[in-house]
């Protein structure tokens, strides 16, 4: 369990930084460069990333709470929100992208959220546990450098950009129902 918890502590702690000791993210940014700086970035990211998934990967199943088996289906609900709200956040804004504020931080807390209702063993709720308190601390940053000035979103393109974003992520959500999630992560999600 240790590197599950090594890889949690690098992968959201780097991505705080800037919330939490902006003084020392903008020097790195200056000392290095914007673009050496993301390139540096992008490569711990990774490796915080594959120590999460492998640190879950061999960390043991110690059950904490046993979910109703009602959670299945309400994870499964949630879901198909969260990545619609993730193709979202990739695409030009449209009224999904601009009434969330933040799609991809709203995508991974129901991601977390659903994840939690359903899975109750130890690893499960450090992994998700985490991946929650990141994106709501995420998102009350971002909310306070919006009132400050320091951040300003993207304005609304066009609604056509909610129909691919619907539309897209209804067919990304059935293959990851459907095969996806029991291939790439190796439990299939739909109730027995």
């Amino acid at each position: 369990m240790l590197i599950l918890i090594i890889g949690l502590i690098i992968f959201p702690v780097l991505h705080l930084m800037p919330t939490f000791a902006p003084r020392q993210h903008d020097a790195l940014v200056a000392r290095f460069g914007a673009n050496r700086w993301r390139g540096i970035f992008s490569v711990i990211s990774l490796i915080g990333l594959a120590l999460v998934v492998y640190g879950y990967s061999i960390s043991p199943f110690i059950d904490v709470w046993y979910p109703p088996k009602g959670m299945t289906h309400l994870t499964l609900t949630l879901m198909l929100f969260a990545v619609i709200c993730l193709v979202a956040s990739l695409m030009p804004a449209g009224h999904i992208a601009t009434k969330t504020k933040h799609p991809m931080v709203l995508s991974v807390k129901i991601w977390a959220l659903a994840h939690l209702l359903s899975n109750g063993d130890l690893r499960s709720i450090l992994l998700f546990g985490t991946f929650l308190a990141w994106g709501v601390i995420t998102r009350i940053s971002l909310k306070r450098r919006e009132r400050a000035g320091l951040l300003t979103r993207a304005p609304f393109v066009s609604a056509k950009y909610d129909l691919y974003a619907v539309v897209i992520g209804l067919v990304a959500y059935v293959a990851i129902v459907l095969k996806l999630h029991e291939l790439l992560i190796g439990v299939s999600p739909l109730p027995m």
